[in-house]
């Protein structure tokens, strides 16, 4: 990889990621307060990004495989996004609210998984560079929650303003990519009735590929209750700065991002993978417990949680993945993460805080137990059938 696309690669993970680190801590905090003080709403809100992550990402993954240049579809959706996000960051009820943010989402999620794959195509070895240009997601996370807290931002809808503008200039941005043309549309016969092609099937018919994916979907389920509730939390128990305190969580990740290839040369992944599983319900067991130190641990945790599961299996799917198949599989697993878990995950948190809510107060030690049980229960499933790495696919 040359210094050149490593800046390049770089940029486009820094601007991923502020845009997304500027509304998504705070959209819980900002809809308790000028939408409906009702955890239920939160959950609506949140399950959107998931409802638009089990339709779009599959859909726009099959495009950019075998129709329109990966770059030029991340710029027409970046630039639609950043409308919607506009719109929705002047509504003053939460129906036309969602009337603009559903939309956003709907544009918004397939970026993540083209954003993967135009990087894979372009890295030599992506499981030692991807790592390196992916840590730059992370400092633009961290920019963006001390910004808004930096300004008292938390509680205002200025981080979706500032996030639309980051939208239209990354739009820009994504027409000087390396050009990324569709692989697919260069096999004879590749038309929409192939969409679903056979070595897709392939890859699932592998037992421990299969409970990978699986559980990788069920953690974003206790997921769902951290992206949608620690920051209201924290501002109810008074901590100042909440969303800037956040992103110790991105600080751990960009630790561990930075030294994975050097666990997954020295571990068996099954290892490096089941303890993130483990970390899942380690840091609400944490939260549950309560006291300062144990606080600041849990959102340490994040980084474990999603660079030893989240990454580490992307970079692995990716290796077992066809190059015509690349954003396709990837588009797949995102509808299968952020979008089929997160939305069940996002409704049961919502369901969990509005039952645990009595009199106006949020019973938080109550709340907590609940993701806590089920990230512990995921790790044990990983651990009793996730064997070996699989054979990779032709």
């Amino acid at each position: 990889m040359t210094k050149l696309l490593h800046f390049r690669l770089s940029a486009l993970q820094f601007m991923q990621y502020f845009l997304w680190g500027a509304w998504f801590v705070t959209l819980g905090s900002y809809i308790l307060a000028h939408l409906g003080d009702d955890g239920a709403l939160v959950g609506t809100a949140f399950g959107a990004t998931a409802i638009a992550s089990s339709l779009t990402p599959f859909l726009m993954g099959v495009l950019a495989d075998r129709h329109i240049p990966s770059q030029r579809l991340l710029s027409i959706l970046h630039f639609l996004g950043g409308l919607m996000l506009l719109g929705a960051s002047q509504m003053k009820s939460f129906g036309s609210f969602y009337a603009f943010f559903l939309p956003y989402t709907l544009l918004y999620a397939p970026t993540f998984s083209l954003n993967a794959a135009l990087c894979f195509r372009h890295l030599s070895d992506p499981g030692k560079e991807y790592p390196r240009v992916r840590v730059w997601g992370s400092v633009g996370w961290i920019v963006a929650g001390i910004m808004v807290s930096a300004f008292a931002l938390e509680e205002s809808a200025t981080p979706m303003l500032i996030s639309a503008l980051m939208s239209f200039v990354q739009s820009l941005y994504c027409l000087s990519l390396p050009h990324t043309p569709p692989l697919g549309a260069q096999q004879p016969g590749a038309t929409a009735q192939k969409w679903f092609n056979p070595e897709i099937k392939a890859l699932f018919r592998n037992r421990s590929f299969s409970v990978l994916v699986i559980c990788l979907a069920l953690s974003t389920i206790p997921g769902g209750f951290y992206y949608s509730f620690v920051n209201p939390y924290l501002n109810d128990i008074g901590v100042g700065h909440a969303a800037a305190k956040m992103t110790l969580g991105q600080v751990s990740e960009m630790l561990l991002m930075l030294f994975l290839p050097w666990f997954t040369l020295r571990f068996p992944l099954r290892y490096v993978l089941l303890s993130g599983f483990i970390a899942w319900g380690a840091r609400y067991a944490m939260l549950a417990l309560g006291g300062t130190g144990l606080m600041y641990g849990a959102i340490a945790l994040h980084g474990v949680c999603f660079i030893f599961t989240a990454l580490a299996a992307q970079i692995f799917i990716d290796s077992m993945t066809p190059p015509s198949l690349k954003s396709t599989v990837q588009g797949f697993i995102t509808f299968l993460t952020m979008g089929l878990g997160t939305l069940i995950g996002s409704h049961l948190a919502g369901w969990v805080v509005k039952h645990f809510t009595i009199g106006g107060v949020r019973h938080w030690e109550a709340i907590w137990w609940t993701p806590a049980v089920l990230g512990f229960v995921i790790a044990a499933v990983f651990g009793l059938f996730f064997r070996e790495h699989p054979a990779k696919q032709g």
